[in-house]
């Protein structure tokens, strides 16, 4: 094979190319293209009680389907404005919703959020640093989206962190591998916070008006396939009815 003449187990430049040419195509065959397929997107809101206990839920569809579709997170805006304010002025309604939550989804309330948060009733509740947050996580991490949204409501209702301790953030995006400094700076900047906007006029010109929320997006057509809390079964089939209906 060293002297130049050809053997059977040779091949010539016009066979390598067309063999490159026929690998290439079966990998685009085999692989899921998610830019061709349908997208679930979640509308949520890191200080939506609700969502909480709706975390697990997304998070196993995302683990059930994100190889199908493409996921996204976009942040509803819940408490902004003149809603921005201490715990302490809606703990009575919340020392009832809470055990609502627990008892229809499972998810626990943490001691920590409990006592230190919602009994003590100083700290202040913005949904802007969760949802700035977000923002800055996705255009960095956005496959994870899904999962970063629901530590972040982890660290808030069950590890009890103030919303507005903006150092925490950073400290949640080693856990998955981004310089914690770096994200806080990204979070303070101009950038940051116009991501945040962004997410909530999207979320505003869906017409939502309540969290969790489910919407398929089929090319330039949407789907409601969730309005508040439901479980996965439900959810699951709601996706499978829709995607065998319009894919």
């Amino acid at each position: 094979m060293c002297d130049g003449e050809a053997t059977i187990f040779e091949i010539n430049e016009n066979e390598m190319v067309w063999l490159f040419s026929m690998l290439l195509w079966l990998a685009t065959c085999l692989s899921p293209d998610k830019s061709a397929s349908m997208k679930v997107i979640y509308v949520y809101d890191a200080l939506c009680g609700w969502c909480y206990g709706f975390s697990p839920v997304i998070q196993q569809l995302y683990e059930a389907h994100g190889d199908e579709y493409e996921f996204e997170v976009i942040s509803g805006g819940m408490i902004t404005g003149e809603r921005i304010g201490p715990i302490g002025e809606v703990a009575p309604y919340i020392k009832q919703a809470y055990k609502e939550v627990e008892q229809r989804t499972g998810i626990v309330f943490g001691d920590a959020f409990l006592e230190n948060v919602l009994e003590e009733g100083s700290t202040v509740f913005s949904s802007i640093p969760p949802s700035i947050a977000l923002a800055v996580f996705k255009k960095q991490r956005p496959g994870e989206a899904v999962r970063f949204a629901s530590r972040l409501q982890k660290a808030i209702y069950y590890e009890g962190m103030p919303p507005e301790d903006w150092a925490a953030y950073g400290e949640l995006a080693t856990e998955f591998g981004l310089d914690g400094t770096a994200f806080v700076e990204a979070m303070r900047s101009e950038k940051g916070i116009a991501l945040a906007e962004a997410d909530f006029q999207r979320a505003q010109a869906f017409g939502v008006a309540g969290f969790p929320t489910v919407i398929v997006q089929n090319g330039e057509d949407y789907y409601l396939i969730a309005r508040g809390y439901v479980d996965y079964k439900t959810l699951n089939n709601s996706l499978r009815s829709l995607t065998t209906t319009h894919k």
